[in-house]
């Protein structure tokens, strides 16, 4: 499967984003998909993680009550709502995909990458 993120760009503290993951093939609804950022200097990071079907999300701490993933498998697209925007979620996002229904928080469990958005959040 392909991968495309999307959404990112400047915004100041406090405000919102939305993140698109668009994925090629049939097939989008047999792969858990997830949300990690890397910001500079910084070693990758999980953000958040979603089932096949979308029935179960998992949330890094850091991120929890203020983002929220989604997924809609009829449009091969997974999302990523940011709210509450802080100066330290400025990274670059990336988007991943495994087969399988289950989420996952490790990178090496993932097979397939997007490309990356900026997201900067100025204070």
């Amino acid at each position: 499967v392909q991968l495309q993120a999307s959404g990112g760009g400047l915004v100041q503290a406090g405000g919102s984003l939305r993140l698109s993951c668009a994925a090629s093939g049939r097939t989008f609804s047999s792969y858990g998909m997830g949300w990690f950022r890397q910001a500079p200097v910084k070693e990758r990071e999980f953000v958040a993680a979603i089932t096949s079907s979308g029935g179960t999300k998992y949330y890094a701490d850091s991120v929890k009550g203020r983002f929220t993933i989604s997924r809609d498998n009829a449009k091969n697209t997974m999302y990523l709502q940011m709210n509450s925007l802080k100066p330290e979620d400025t990274a670059v996002y990336y988007c991943a995909a495994r087969y399988g229904t289950w989420w996952y928080v490790n990178g090496y469990e993932y097979d397939y990458w997007g490309q990356g958005t900026q997201v900067t959040v100025s204070s």
